[in-house]
């Protein structure tokens, strides 16, 4: 089972104990908080991610430090679940997918933006609204600058990639004349 599967199943759980306990953005908080300070700090990053360390070793010391960080008891018990389950490693997949699913329930969508200039605010509004009419959901924009797009501007929404760039247009273009 791919990781990030077993992620998805891990995150759809909490999800569903912060429903029960009306808590869910407090969880995705903290669980975000978590991944950050595991990123920031190298020991930390190590002893999840170690194969040598036993499970259980692991999620005493990961309760551990999240007690002392002040972190719910719902998410340090959901992190001891994991860390015995020999799945800690998962944190940052873990991460990604919860805010995904949350995201998801409240009808946001994240639109990766690739563009060789940045967008004007008014290019923006416009991609935004274009996208929300196409997808009948609210859009979130994350952009990055790639100069070798030449010009114009590539959008991913989930699986659909929409090239809107001169580089994938000079693309099509040779294709069709490689084909006649």
């Amino acid at each position: 089972m791919s990781q990030r599967l077993t992620a998805r199943r891990y995150a759809k759980a909490l999800l569903e104990i912060g429903d029960r306990q009306g808590n869910v953005p407090q969880l995705q908080q903290e669980l975000e908080a978590v991944a950050a300070a595991v990123g920031a700090h190298a020991e930390l990053a190590r002893l999840v991610a170690s194969p040598l360390v036993l499970p259980r070793k692991k999620a005493e010391v990961f309760e551990a430090i999240l007690a002392q960080a002040k972190v719910s008891e719902t998410l340090r018990r959901f992190f001891r679940v994991v860390a015995e389950a020999g799945r800690l490693n998962l944190l940052s997949d873990l991460r990604a997918t919860f805010a995904e699913l949350v995201d998801e329930r409240a009808g946001i969508l994240e639109a990766q933006v690739s563009s060789a200039q940045p967008l004007s605010g008014a290019q923006e509004k416009a991609l935004v609204a274009s996208l929300a009419a196409r997808t009948g959901k609210t859009i979130r924009i994350s952009w990055r600058q790639d100069p070798a797009l030449l010009g114009g501007l590539t959008v991913q929404v989930g699986s659909t990639v929409l090239d809107a760039s001169l580089q994938g247009q000079l693309r099509q273009l040779k294709t069709q004349l490689l084909s006649a």
